[in-house]
């Protein structure tokens, strides 16, 4: 058969929501970002669409007028490339037109945990961990940052400093105070 009837990748769909792709919005929820997460998000969309997408078609369109495409490792890659860059920017597309930016710098000075905050909470056994409440298409665990879909996010949303929480873990239930709840600071306004 040909290759251009046969799906590159069973593990993933048209919107590059396959195996290791970002997990899926609860049904009926927005797509909470902060104004960093969004204007990243924006960046990363106008990257491909303005500089990268034109190149590779370029690189294609020059590779295709070499004649002979099924040995053409330009042209080959170029469309496979092309397609990558479709796909995400499908994907880019969906998220923010969906997105809803919140600010957590109006929240600045409270010492209750809503979307934005940095948390610091205390399990049982005195350890204290960090976290940042970001949006699921902006968080980065190696960062201390957690979507706001996260189990641990859940449970500390709109709880306030000094609260005592259950979180179920794979261990069981544990138990978690909440040590202290920050936000950024308001940017000043521009001239």
């Amino acid at each position: 058969m040909n290759k251009a009837f046969i799906k590159e990748s069973d593990n993933q769909d048209d919107d590059g929501e396959g195996e290791g792709a970002l997990p899926a919005l609860p049904q009926g929820t927005r797509n909470y970002m902060t104004p960093e997460g969004y204007a990243s998000m924006r960046a990363e969309f106008m990257t491909l669409l303005d500089e990268e997408r034109p190149k590779i078609v370029e690189i294609v369109s020059w590779a295709a007028k070499n004649g002979d495409r099924s040995e053409n490792g330009d042209y080959l890659y170029g469309k496979k490339r092309l397609r990558e860059i479709d796909r995400r920017l499908r994907f880019l597309t969906k998220r923010l037109d969906i997105a809803e930016v919140a600010d957590p710098s109006l929240h600045y000075g409270k010492d209750q945990v809503f979307f934005g905050a940095t948390v610091t909470y205390a399990n049982a056994k005195g350890e204290e961990r960090t976290i940042t409440i970001k949006g699921i298409d902006e968080s980065n665990s190696l960062a201390g940052e957690v979507s706001w879909i996260a189990p641990i996010a859940r449970v500390l949303l709109k709880s306030r400093e000094g609260d005592e929480l259950q979180l179920m873990t794979p261990g069981g239930l544990e138990q978690i105070e909440v040590l202290e709840v920050r936000y950024p600071a308001p940017k000043p306004p521009v001239p």
